[in-house]
């Protein structure tokens, strides 16, 4: 789904103020609404309660000025400050309280439907802008000596807009109060929620700014979303600092590596410049220099097979026999067996299994050649299905990895102490733990009591 242009997303402004304004403006908000809601409630339940109350006077009166016009007798004075007024069909005052004159309290349409036989009430003055001589009446139609009359009662409404004004008055005054205390609470909040983070941050920008061993201060006593952002971002910089000292090792043993074989070749190279050469020792120092030039070209293809190891997304996985891939592999070595008067054999079941075989046969070949080279005695490699997983093992009777190699046998340019001088560059168990982990496996190596083993396990 297309995100909307920027111009027609709602308040781009307020995406662009800090995090805490944001909050204290949603809280801010969301307290004005939740107090204008709750003081329109109170305000109408009070102002219900006193209309009520005021309609039940107005209609008491009303009652008792009714019954007297009716029975022709003097009218009765009503609530303090009411008023009364009796008029004709044709609005003529026939009574009237003192004040009034000969006002009429009612225009001629009300005048008119009250004639008629309807009740008419209204108000007289607002409750704001404050207003004198507020009145509330109530006009009805009496027959008194078969004529008609309009008999009016009148209340003042002083007292009920005077206490509907003071709640007012009151309910702005604590929802101000409120409101402040609320948008002060958030902001205090939100500043202590976002404090951790930003202390996260400031150690991220130290990190940036090449800080050493950076750890952020994670409490150990709580498990909230921020603590938990802390221990990712800790493990992040765990990985981060574990991949620079890798990387640092790596450009350390690459730049050692390089330099032997750029060395022999320099020294060559110099040697049969000292002095005029013969056709066949020219040949031979050739030969020298193309010997250490394959070398250069191997590492660096085995350089760069590591790298596109690196990600998962270069292992194409497709069905494939695995005697033939277990044969295929191991073909090569078999010539190499026989030449040094070695025994190699292959035991490998009949299955289909889901793997790259592009780069399993070289793992499978670095295997075989480690055992040939560093290794004596027979060497076997065992290729079965487990439990939907792939298991390869290659074995000799020799006398195993040295104790203190096994735990980085895996890593890039390892070599035990024995083999430095040897041919080989140290990256063959490393593209066989690259090809494990590509396709989500384990390889692990070990001492047996007839000599070395590694195994390489596959989840097919």
């Amino acid at each position: 789904m297309n995100r909307l242009p920027g111009r027609l997303r709602p308040w781009p402004w307020f995406r662009r103020l800090p995090v805490v304004v944001r909050l204290v403006l949603a809280v801010a908000v969301t307290m004005s609404l939740v107090l204008a809601g709750a003081a329109g409630l109170v305000y109408w339940r009070v102002q219900a309660a006193l209309d009520r109350q005021l309609n039940d006077d107005l209609t008491t009166y009303q009652r008792s000025l009714d019954q007297a016009v009716r029975a022709g007798g003097q009218l009765p004075p009503g609530p303090s400050g009411s008023l009364r007024q009796v008029l004709d069909a044709q609005g003529r005052v026939l009574v009237s309280s003192d004040g009034l004159h000969d006002r009429s309290l009612l225009p001629p349409a009300e005048l008119s439907a009250a004639a008629h036989g309807a009740a008419v009430r209204r108000d007289v003055g607002s409750l704001l802008p404050i207003t004198s001589n507020t009145l509330r009446l109530q006009a009805r139609r009496v027959t008194a000596d078969g004529k008609t009359r309009v008999v009016i009662a009148a209340v003042r409404r002083g007292h009920r807009d005077e206490a509907l004004r003071e709640l007012l008055a009151q309910l702005a005054l604590a929802s101000g109060l409120t409101l402040i205390a609320a948008s002060y609470v958030g902001y205090r909040t939100a500043r202590a929620a976002l404090r951790p983070v930003e202390r996260y941050r400031g150690g991220a920008a130290g990190l940036s700014d090449g800080a050493q061993n950076l750890r952020l201060d994670v409490p150990a006593d709580r498990d909230d979303e921020i603590t938990r952002l802390g221990h990712t971002l800790n493990h992040m910089l765990d990985r981060l600092e574990a991949s620079a000292e890798r990387e640092r090792r790596f450009v350390a043993d690459a730049s050692h590596e390089l330099r032997t074989p750029l060395t022999l070749i320099r020294a060559e190279l110099d040697v049969a410049l000292h002095r005029p050469r013969s056709a066949g020792e020219l040949t031979e120092t050739l030969r020298s220099v193309d010997t250490e030039v394959q070398r250069l070209i191997e590492l660096s293809n085995a350089l760069l097979d590591l790298e596109e190891l690196g990600t998962a997304q270069h292992v194409s996985r497709a069905p494939t026999d695995l005697a033939d891939l277990v044969g295929a592999a191991a073909a090569p070595h078999l010539r190499t067996a026989e030449r040094e008067g070695r025994a190699l054999t292959v035991d490998a079941v009949r299955a289909i299994v889901d793997v790259d075989g592009r780069w399993l046969r070289p793992a499978i070949g670095n295997l075989l050649d480690n055992a040939l080279r560093h290794g004596t005695g027979t060497v076997r490699l065992t290729a079965a299905v487990d439990k939907g997983g792939l298991r390869l093992c290659v074995t000799d009777e020799g006398s195993g990895f040295p104790p203190e190699f096994l735990p980085r046998a895996f890593d890039r340019f390892a070599r035990a102490e024995a083999s430095r001088t040897g041919e080989g560059s140290g990256l063959g168990l490393a593209f066989v733990q690259a090809v494990a982990a590509a396709h989500g496996g384990t390889a692990h190596a070990e001492n047996t009591e007839h000599g070395a083993c590694v195994v390489l396990a596959l989840p097919c």
